[in-house]
């Protein structure tokens, strides 16, 4: 299937969706794949990728830590 038939495929389907969510979550995805601006990321963010690239890992205990502790600042 070429690009322009997974577009038709997908306007297809979605003029056919009922469910208000689902309409919504495709819309936000959208929404962040067209956006052209440039995504910017913390101090703390940019360090843990450096390390990332150095092969410096969490484990899964430490690494669930640094999320609850970064949903707790939102």
């Amino acid at each position: 299937m070429d690009t322009a038939e997974l577009k038709i495929d997908l306007i297809s389907r979605i003029t056919k969706l009922k469910e208000v969510r689902i309409i919504e979550e495709i819309q936000r995805f959208l929404d962040f794949e067209l956006e052209k601006g440039e995504y910017r990321i913390s101090t703390a963010q940019r360090k843990r990728i450096l390390e990332a690239k150095d092969d410096k890992v969490l484990t899964e205990e430490q690494a669930n830590k640094e999320i609850d502790e970064w949903l707790s600042e939102k």
